[in-house]
């Protein structure tokens, strides 16, 4: 098969699994998809997406899911201040950044798009995301077993059954993900992690430094021994 659909947030992972997907494992069609769903980085997020897709000549799709926002719980949606950032204990770090059902709706959309793709044009797709191994905390929709059982939807709400939800990055760390991108010549500043969203500086996106998303990127450059090329506030 040489087709992918990724789910492509602008952030270090799914960047770097859309190059190494059109440069190692040699797929040349692919279609990222970029979800909307009223997260307060969104600025900054399509931007490393739109200059990903341009690098690698593929199509883009940006699907408007704001409705998730705006049923959202999460600090990713939710207006906050440094001090309360500051002030989450560790015991709340997931929940305080989970948003309801968020990747096994994003797959179910991407596996929309793929039945779509071949019933109009008998072309087939599965779909890829960049979930993968993130230590002792860990949302329960980025693990194995939520993947596995995501498969098994498949069967039961496509007619053609034959598509695949595909997670390459699974069971690697995020420093094994910045020495992929080493390797392959990835600029990593054009991608984002940050939940706050801070902007552009020198046409650099910002990123907080205190969130949950920057505190994983800041751990995962210390830890691979690799320059953090990343622009923080803090």
């Amino acid at each position: 098969m040489n087709n992918a659909i990724i789910l492509c947030s602008g952030g270090l992972d799914s960047i770097v699994l859309a190059h190494y997907l059109k440069k190692i494992e040699k797929i040349e069609n692919l279609k990222l998809i970029f979800l909307d769903y009223g997260q307060k980085s969104l600025k900054e997020e399509l931007s490393c997406v739109k200059k990903a897709s341009e690098e690698l000549e593929s199509e883009l799709k940006i699907i408007n899911l704001r409705w998730l926002g705006e049923i959202s719980t999460s600090l990713i949606n939710k207006q906050t201040n440094e001090k309360e950032i500051k002030n989450i204990k560790n015991e709340n770090e997931l929940i305080s950044w989970y948003v309801p059902c968020r990747n096994a709706l994003f797959l179910l959309i991407g596996l929309a798009i793929a039945e779509s793709e071949f019933i109009s044009k008998n072309e087939k797709y599965d779909v890829y995301l960049g979930i993968k191994h993130e230590g002792e905390l860990q949302f329960k929709d980025t693990t194995p077993e939520f993947l596995k059982q995501m498969n098994k939807t498949i069967e039961f709400c496509t007619q053609d059954w034959n598509y695949k939800f595909i997670a390459p990055f699974l069971k690697k760390d995020k420093e094994e993900v910045i020495e992929i991108a080493k390797k392959l010549n990835i600029n990593l500043q054009d991608t984002y992690s940050c939940y706050i969203g801070k902007g552009f500086k020198n046409n650099l996106p910002v990123h907080c430094g205190i969130c949950g998303g920057c505190k994983s990127r800041k751990k995962a450059f210390k830890f691979s021994n690799i320059t953090d090329p990343s622009v923080y506030e803090n």
